[in-house]
């Protein structure tokens, strides 16, 4: 058995935090003993499901305050070093390039390794001066750096020459698991209606902006087509009203975050991710899982990695901007033969990205594959 000592900047939605879920669902489930912990000074709350054995450690909780200055962060500082002294762990795990830094650097010393891993394509999220500087000076000294695309672990190589890294994209997760809260489709859409579905947070890098601009294009040729976007952010009010300019009212629906994502992808007929920049994008594996067929951005890193052109979806150089998104759209509204074919393939996903062969990958990075456990 080993201890794993999980480090995220929260628990409150999005695709890092899903798939820290799973892992720390996993290494429990073979045994080993695993604290996850969120280090976001606001605390917040965890809204993926847990293992019941996985002990969830806020560390807004051990420095009592959740406040953001500038002495809360050095108390956070110290009080995540005395958590590693407290939980002895076998090894650390870190998301994001913040905690990835604080991690390594919490640990200096204490003979602990740390593995740290990026998210996204690091150039697509430029860092403060201060904390690029601190990123490439702290993961050469990390036992490895997990990034999810090849071309991420060029850039690693080009940015700390003497770091490890090691490539491992995300799972699918499929079926997925009920959450709350719940919204039925029917109560959004009329059950003769076929759905493009786009999921995501209402921001400026997943480019539901330049999706709705593309549907209008076709919302007049396909009358029998409506376009839902599923999830919530800063930019809902911004979106509502760029909807209503393009005279979009009750074709296009934003009905918010729901935890039965499963529900609607098995109703929708398209999946179309309109992102600017990605990692590699758990979305766009859940719905092609579902069988859905995909048009995508072709974004420096994630859908070119999971789509295969013409296969299973379309990939849009984003020069084409959302004409050349409206284009590959109207292709697969036209031709149902097409998109009957490309959603047989999606499901290849389920084994091409399937949990046991990137879990196993986990393992090896964490050194657990070597590792007897009684269960």
């Amino acid at each position: 058995m080993s201890r794993i000592l999980f480090l995220v900047s929260s628990m409150q939605g999005g695709g890092a935090e899903r798939v820290a879920a799973l892992l720390c669902n996993h290494w429990t489930a073979q045994g080993h003993k695993v604290t996850l912990m969120p280090t976001f000074s606001g605390r917040g709350e965890c809204l993926y499901p847990l293992d019941e054995r996985v002990h969830l450690d806020y560390l807004a909780d051990r420095v009592g305050s959740c406040s953001s200055s500038v002495f809360n962060k050095l108390r956070r500082y110290r009080a995540l070093r005395g958590a590693i002294r407290e939980l002895a762990p076998d090894i650390i795990l870190s998301f994001l390039p913040h905690v990835n830094v604080a991690a390594v650097l919490a640990a200096c010393g204490l003979k602990v390794p740390v593995v740290v891993s990026e998210r996204i394509f690091p150039p697509a999220m430029p860092l403060s001066w201060s904390l690029e500087m601190l990123r490439r000076l702290t993961y050469p000294h990390a036992k490895g750096v997990v990034v999810q695309t090849e071309r991420a672990r060029r850039w690693l190589a080009d940015c700390c020459i003497k770091a490890t890294g090691w490539v491992i994209p995300n799972p699918t997760v499929f079926p997925l698991p009920e959450g709350m809260p719940s919204l039925s489709p029917d109560s959004v859409v009329n059950s003769e209606t076929r759905v493009a579905i786009g999921v995501g947070r209402l921001d400026q890098q997943k480019g539901f902006d330049q999706l709705l601009t593309a549907f209008s294009v076709l919302a007049q040729q396909f009358p029998d087509w409506d376009l839902v976007i599923l999830g919530e952010g800063m930019q809902r009010e911004q979106l509502e009203v760029h909807r209503d300019e393009l005279g979009l009212v009750g074709r296009v629906h934003l009905p918010g975050r729901v935890g039965n994502l499963a529900d609607w992808y098995t109703r929708a007929d398209m999946f179309v991710m309109s992102s600017r920049f990605e990692g590699f994008p758990n979305t766009l594996l859940e719905a092609m899982a579902h069988g859905l067929p995909a048009v995508s951005f072709d974004c420096e890193t994630g859908p070119a990695d999971i789509i295969r052109e013409g296969v299973d979806g379309y990939l849009v150089p984003p020069s084409e901007g959302a004409a050349g998104m409206a284009c590959a759209m109207k292709y697969l509204m036209e031709h149902g033969d097409r998109r009957l074919r490309m959603s047989e393939a999606a499901i290849a996903v389920r084994d091409r990205f399937s949990p046991r062969r990137i879990m196993a990958q986990w393992d090896k990075v964490l050194g657990l594959d070597k590792i007897q456990v009684d269960v």
